[in-house]
């Protein structure tokens, strides 16, 4: 049975929550039944199926936002939040 795919908020909308210098505030839920991305307030939420091991959740939330976006993943830094729900990633300048 094939995954469905992931609900992702237009590439504008997420752009906007990021503050002058490109930082975006997430709150992530690894091992979630199913994957995407929710605007809350000022922030995005993620939800990825990948588990909080060895970083695999931290590389699927990447992954995530950068398919959202429209970029390379290897364009997203994971500023702060290496270990906890609570991320600050930096976005490429557009």
């Amino acid at each position: 049975m094939a995954r469905p795919r992931p609900d992702l908020p237009p590439a504008e909308a997420i752009r906007a929550l990021a503050d002058a210098e490109g930082r975006l505030a997430l709150r992530v839920t690894p091992g979630a039944r199913s994957e995407g991305l929710e605007i809350a307030g000022d922030r995005l939420v993620v939800r990825v199926r990948a588990k909080p091991t060895d970083g695999a959740a931290n590389k699927a939330v990447i992954g995530l936002v950068a398919k959202a976006i429209g970029v390379a993943p290897s364009r997203l830094e994971l500023l702060r939040g290496h270990t906890a729900r609570e991320k600050l990633l930096r976005l490429p300048s557009a």
